[in-house]
């Protein structure tokens, strides 16, 4: 329904409304990225994430270590965010390695990560 087919809505500028509908994600876009960002809310999910980003490949067990935890629920961990597309795996004999799915994912974990340390500063 376009915003001028809305009788309960009283428009101020329906040019600009329409301008936004034109480009504000799809409703399905929307909840995929809001699933990924979900899978980053977690704070041993959030790190397990950061340890790839400086490790560029870590196996599970190496992985479970540098986030202290257990190699199971570090892998289960990983199955989900492999599963939500952040992280991609490949398989060396028995061993699993995983590694951030892209580049993206550094940008936008950098620019979270300053925008919370600048404004936390004066709790460091």
């Amino acid at each position: 329904m376009s915003p001028d087919e809305r009788p309960e809505h009283h428009l101020v500028d329906p040019d600009r409304v329409r301008a936004v509908q034109d480009h504000i994600l799809s409703d399905d876009d929307a909840e995929q990225l809001a699933t990924r960002f979900q899978m980053l809310a977690d704070p041993i999910r959030l790190r397990t994430v950061y340890a790839l980003l400086e490790a560029g490949e870590l196996s599970v067990g190496d992985l479970a270590v540098v986030v202290d935890s257990s190699e199971s629920a570090t892998s289960h961990r990983l199955r989900q965010l492999r599963l939500a597309g952040l992280v991609r795996s490949r398989k060396e004999g028995r061993t699993v390695y995983y590694r951030v799915a892209d580049t993206h994912i550094r940008l936008l974990l950098d620019v979270a990560v300053e925008h919370y340390l600048h404004d936390h500063e004066d709790r460091r």
